[in-house]
């Protein structure tokens, strides 16, 4: 079985919980709403469509049933569905309580509109004009940049976002591989020494992102609502809330990747890598 690095151990031990400490399905369908997790995990969907070029080829290759197979694999609610399964045994009474407190508050509910709204726009096009921004602010307000790394270190205070966007990789291309979509030359420890050979690159190419999508996300918050946001973020239970969070996020991207390469073999136009 291939090492889930970025899986915390919190999400680990999640199903050895007592039964009294899982947190109730209807509480945890609330709070996915409340804190905008379920829009979150809805937009999961859209990173199917790197899926070609991460085998070297495009969407064309796969036939006009590619984006059947792409809706059906990424199926929001599904995905939806699984995330609440997993926090519900997660998640504890004061971590549901703690998240829904900040996110039900003015500042919250405004902040899960805007974050709403980022996730279901175009990508390429909100980075394009979240760098436009950010070009203004290194002259004009670089402390409201310092304030949005603040912010993108609390949501990613374990670090994960890289080495599991390079763990869904590996996953994905061993699965693609294992079902005669594509032929690897390398075996998984090579395979794995040569995504780890971008992760410098990888990991600029991510943060600059992460700070055009935030400045684009809360250009109509104040230096002082973002200040306040990141001081909300970096509370210890809040941390704990994101750790799981971005854990079940991740697995369930890789899960769907996975599922995905094994799907494409219904598609099979065949390459080696």
């Amino acid at each position: 079985m291939l090492q889930r690095l970025f899986i915390s151990a919190f999400i680990c031990v999640a199903f050895a919980l007592p039964l009294h400490a899982a947190a109730d399905r209807e509480r945890v369908q609330a709070f996915l709403t409340t804190t905008g997790f379920d829009v979150a995990v809805a937009s999961i969907s859209q990173s199917a469509s790197h899926a070609p070029a991460m085998l070297g080829l495009e969407a064309a290759d796969f036939g006009a049933d590619w984006s059947r197979l792409a809706d059906t694999v990424f199926e929001p609610k599904a995905m939806t569905r699984t995330a609440a399964d997993i926090l519900a045994q997660a998640m504890d009474d004061e971590m549901l309580a703690h998240g829904a407190e900040f996110y039900a508050s003015d500042l919250g509910a405004r902040l899960v509109v805007a974050e709403n709204a980022s996730h279901s726009s175009d990508g390429a096009e909100r980075v394009a004009q979240g760098k436009s921004i950010v070009a203004t602010l290194q002259t004009e307000n670089p402390g409201r940049l310092a304030l949005f790394e603040r912010m993108n270190k609390a949501i990613d205070a374990g670090n994960m976002s890289v080495r599991a966007m390079e763990e869904i990789q590996l996953r994905f291309l061993s699965a693609a591989a294992a079902a005669d979509v594509i032929q690897l030359k390398v075996d998984e420890a090579q395979l794995r020494a040569l995504i780890a050979e971008g992760r410098e690159a990888l990991t600029e190419q991510m943060a600059e992102g992460a700070i055009a999508g935030a400045a684009w996300t809360y250009q109509s918050f104040t230096d002082a609502e973002i200040t306040q946001y990141a001081e909300a973020l970096e509370h210890p239970t809040m941390q704990k809330i994101y750790e799981l969070m971005n854990a079940v996020q991740y697995e369930i991207m890789a899960n769907r990747f996975e599922t995905l390469a094994v799907r494409m073999n219904e598609l099979h136009p065949g390459q080696d890598l």
